[in-house]
């Protein structure tokens, strides 16, 4: 059986999310004209939509990672955020772009502001896949959104569930009997 049949509805099309990520790589890239932005991709789930974001963009840039564990394998986040693995490189006076795959309650991106803030960046901005703003218990706001979606629980292009279906090349909602 594959992964398809646990999914209840597709909720943003492989086509969109292409057509979607050429315009953020545009944008970015005409913001970002002359300078030479870190990507911060935060894993798991931005490894997809960070590969291909960057390859929309026509700058030099860099790219880093960090891993934050704030969930666990529930579908809620607890709240307590810790840094897995931290950036190999310091950031002081370089422009920063976060890239997450999903904004819900915030939290998670509000503790990396706040730590990579106080390590002297030229700029730090967001950019994230999908925005869940009803979930939002943090003062956080994404400067560059993919997708505004409602509050369900969804997976695929990079987003999982329980480390599953990561490699739909689609959003899509799941079935609530398989989470719950």
């Amino acid at each position: 059986m594959g992964m398809s049949q646990d999914i209840a509805k597709v909720l943003v099309s492989e086509g969109d999310i292409r057509e979607r990520i050429a315009a953020l790589g545009k944008q970015i890239s005409a913001d970002y004209k002359g300078r030479e932005p870190l990507f911060v991709g935060v894993l798991k789930g931005c490894f997809i939509f960070m590969a291909d974001l960057v390859r929309a963009c026509d700058i030099k840039c860099t790219v880093d990672f960090m891993v934050v564990s704030s969930y666990g394998a529930g579908t809620v986040s607890s709240g307590a955020v810790e840094i897995v693995k931290d950036l190999s490189q310091d950031i002081a006076g370089r422009d920063i772009i976060i890239v997450e795959d999903i904004l819900d309650s915030g939290n998670t991106l509000s503790y990396l502001e706040k730590i990579m803030t106080a390590r002297n960046p030229a700029s730090i901005r967001i950019v994230t896949l999908m925005d869940k703003p009803e979930r939002r218990t943090a003062d956080v706001k994404a400067d560059y959104v993919g997708f505004t979606i409602p509050d369900a629980f969804v997976v695929g292009y990079g987003l999982d569930f329980d480390q599953r279906y990561r490699n739909l090349p689609y959003i899509g909602v799941l079935k609530p009997e398989v989470y719950s």
